[in-house]
């Protein structure tokens, strides 16, 4: 298990233009009209539309009744409230408070429970916040340079001397990791996670090793995959996984809300029976 403690990620919304213009870019990002708002809302189109204009200036429960309308993002929930004139709402506890030590603990005996399948928790930007051995078990080989603390698992996936060159169809798995991230920007509007991708999206795809991977590993015909897998080569064999990624429901806290649990599941049968040769 490898816990590593993650910084919060810094919100780009400015609090200084006032709750109104802030409201109506949240609006107009997720293609809502003010009649449309106003009907969630238990409002009217005139109430939201003076809101906007700050002609009217919204109680502290309206405000977080539209950003619930409007799913907007805990941290970001905040600042509309401070851009109101209230006190935040929600919490940002670190995670290394003692506050936390259930879910801490809960989510590691989650991860270990995966095993021998690899599973790790990230932040918001990706930090990773722990890890099982399935995942160890990946990142073998990996240069120590990018295992010093703190881990980033885009950084670890894509970079020319991380997984990269072992991912059999890196083209593929870049594309789906950086449309991730790309809906995730437009959603947290985090300047961290912007640098973050504009940081992995310039790496240079790699050449794969010379015989990284046992020639006669492919099956005989394709298999047929519900989901896209990451392929990797590892000991001269070819695992595939397929990623899940879990969040928490209704989240008070702005730390938590930005936690994600990724596990990887086997997407065939030989990749199941190699991992559990491992533990046996």
């Amino acid at each position: 298990m490898t816990t590593v403690a993650s910084g919060p990620a810094a919100s780009a919304v400015p609090v200084d233009k006032g709750v109104g213009p802030l409201l109506r870019a949240w609006r107009e990002r997720r293609r809502v009209s003010q009649l449309e708002l106003a009907l969630r809302a238990d409002s009217s189109a005139r109430h939201i539309s003076f809101v906007e204009t700050g002609r009217s200036r919204p109680s502290e429960e309206m405000v977080l009744r539209l950003a619930e309308h409007l799913d907007v993002p805990v941290r970001e929930r905040n600042a509309l409230l401070l851009a109101a004139g209230y006190a935040p709402h929600y919490r940002q506890t670190p995670l290394d408070d003692p506050a936390l030590d259930a879910l801490r603990a809960g989510m590691e005996r989650l991860i270990q429970g995966y095993e021998p399948y690899p599973a790790l928790v990230v932040d918001a930007t990706y930090t990773v916040v722990a890890a099982n051995r399935g995942i160890t078990m990946l990142l073998e080989g990996v240069p120590e340079s990018l295992l010093t603390p703190p881990l980033n698992a885009m950084r670890l996936t894509l970079h020319p001397q991380g997984l990269a060159p072992r991912i059999r169809n890196l083209r593929e798995w870049r594309g789906h990791l950086l449309a991730q991230m790309e809906r995730q920007i437009a959603l947290y509007r985090s300047e961290p996670l912007r640098a973050l991708y504009e940081e992995v999206a310039a790496y240079p795809l790699p050449e794969p090793e010379p015989g990284a991977a046992a020639p006669g590993d492919e099956p005989a015909e394709p298999v047929p995959y519900f989901a896209l897998p990451m392929r990797i080569d590892h000991e001269g064999r070819t695992l595939s996984f397929i990623s899940s990624i879990s969040t928490f429901n209704t989240p008070m806290d702005v730390t938590v809300a930005e936690l994600a649990i990724e596990t990887f599941l086997p997407a065939d049968p030989a990749t199941v029976k190699y991992l559990h040769s491992l533990t046996a």
